[in-house]
């Protein structure tokens, strides 16, 4: 078993290896993945959670074509597919839906962890000067690529992704995801409002919409590229921008163009914009511009009135929870009762540079300690169901993404559960597939990512490091 295998073994540490060419192998015949694995049927937060996940202690999860052809016991499905399989050994790891990360910004990437402001000071100091860079497409090209490399070292094979206002910004985005083959839901950034928007990063709300046309024409379904409607958020947006925006919307509702945009994030965000727009709710500015709906994203919802619930649930929009980069600003903490309660549809975002750490597993332990503050148990299945099948139902991607039936695009994580010292010595004492779990979201990082693969394709592997050890006495402090 999985429990026998971890209090037994040695094993050494890892550094990344990003992959710049597909194994030859992938693709050709059937490829199994033989080991422990753990998917979701649906949301754990029931009264029969068992029902709603699938895990299987001696797993094979079979691809072909860039899709998941069975999820069953290995020794029915060997004997099912017999000499046509290719085999992989995973027996000493976790086998996962790839991470969705529902809001993060990529050219915050060198701006993480800049210290000592809350949301709008940092914008003004250390945001807006970081994004004005994007105008250069060599440099916004080098850092898209540094992004999606970053996002596969952590796990994650879909991003929701803001760019900047330069439509630069969205094709090296778009073009590094390719690269890759990653499921990626990006937009160009609107800002037009000189109350608040500096003048590098704003644009003639006009330009800004021709300029989105123009790149849902080159982008929205070209290969696994989504094309996302993207105001910033209310402050940095005159009211004749959102109208544009709404605009865009429903012009492009056929073609399921999504919008996304930042909700109630900041009490003085909050104020600032029930001012600029004089409505009586943040929401309520969206929603009067027609940027409500199945494929709209809100990022945060920390400050959220009674109404403004009521209609998120009546518009079936979206909630991305990001809770690093709201307890790294010193936003506040997200009602996930509330959430929980009216059957919101909520993923995980890990909303960099606010958010502190690419890795949904780091991201994972935030979220318990924002729902320890509320009084609300996200259990270690859920933290998990989170993560994966319930980011991808809040990006309406649960279709294609998120879980392992039949059909489903191939995109997943190879964890190592005790891929530190202390998390192997842990991981011993554990007993249950819960305690496990919750050891991995608590004490996990990227170090815990042996491999990620889209499509199929192994994009990410960390390799062994000669010479070192972990997981035992055998390793050295120096």
């Amino acid at each position: 078993t999985l429990f026998e295998l971890l209090q037994g073994r040695a094993k050494v540490s890892l550094e990344g290896v990003l992959m710049s060419m597909p194994s030859p192998s992938v693709g050709l015949g059937f490829t199994g993945y033989r080991g422990p694995v753990l998917h979701f049927i649906g949301d754990p937060v029931t009264k029969e959670p068992e029902k709603n996940y699938e895990y299987l202690e001696d797993g094979l999860l079979v691809v072909s074509g860039g899709k998941v052809v069975a999820c069953q016991d290995a020794v029915e499905a060997i004997k099912e597919f017999g000499n046509d399989l290719e085999l992989v050994d995973c027996s000493d790891k976790l086998i996962m839906p790839g991470f969705v990360d529902c809001h993060v910004h990529y050219p915050q990437i060198d701006i993480v962890g800049s210290y000592g402001e809350q949301l709008l000071e940092w914008l003004q100091n250390y945001v807006f000067p970081a994004e004005a860079q994007y105008g250069d497409a060599d440099y916004a090209n080098k850092v898209a690529k540094i992004f999606c490399n970053e996002l596969l070292r952590s796990g994650t094979t879909t991003a929701l992704t803001f760019c900047t206002v330069h439509k630069e910004s969205v094709d090296a985005l778009f073009t590094a995801a390719q690269e890759k083959n990653m499921l990626m839901i990006a937009g160009k950034v609107l800002m037009d409002n000189e109350k608040f928007a500096p003048a590098s990063l704003r644009e003639d709300c006009h330009q800004s919409y021709e300029e989105s046309k123009a790149l849902i024409a080159k982008w929205h379904t070209n290969g696994r590229c989504l094309y996302a409607v993207t105001p910033r958020f209310a402050v940095s947006s005159t009211p004749e921008e959102l109208e544009l925006a709404g605009q865009l919307c429903a012009e492009h509702a056929q073609e399921g163009v999504y919008m996304t945009t930042h909700l109630n994030e900041n009490l003085a965000e909050i104020a600032l914009a029930k001012q600029i727009h004089e409505c009586d709710t943040y929401l309520g500015i969206y929603d009067k511009h027609g940027l409500t709906g199945p494929k709209s994203v809100f990022a945060h919802c920390v400050h959220m009135e009674e109404a403004e619930w009521d209609r998120m649930k009546e518009t079936n929009s979206a909630m991305a929870f990001c809770p690093t980069s709201n307890l790294f600003l010193g936003s506040g903490l997200a009602d996930l009762q509330a959430v929980h309660d009216r059957g919101i549809r909520c993923g995980l975002g890990t909303d960099i540079g606010g958010g502190t750490s690419f890795c949904q597993l780091q991201t994972l332990n935030e979220a318990y300690k924002v729902g320890q503050m509320r009084d609300f148990k996200l259990s270690p299945l859920a933290q998990f169901h989170l993560a994966t099948l319930a980011s991808a139902a809040a990006l309406s991607l649960d279709h294609r993404i998120g879980n392992f039936l039949p059909g489903k695009e191939a995109d997943f994580v190879v964890l190592d559960p005790c891929a530190t010292p202390l998390m192997a010595r842990r991981i011993a004492q554990c007993k249950t597939l819960e305690e496990k779990l919750f050891v991995l979201s608590t004490l996990g990082d990227d170090r815990c990512v042996a491999a990620t693969y889209v499509m199929g394709v192994q994009q990410y592997q960390r390799v062994p490091v000669e010479g070192s050890a972990v997981g035992d006495d055998s390793y050295q402090l120096c």
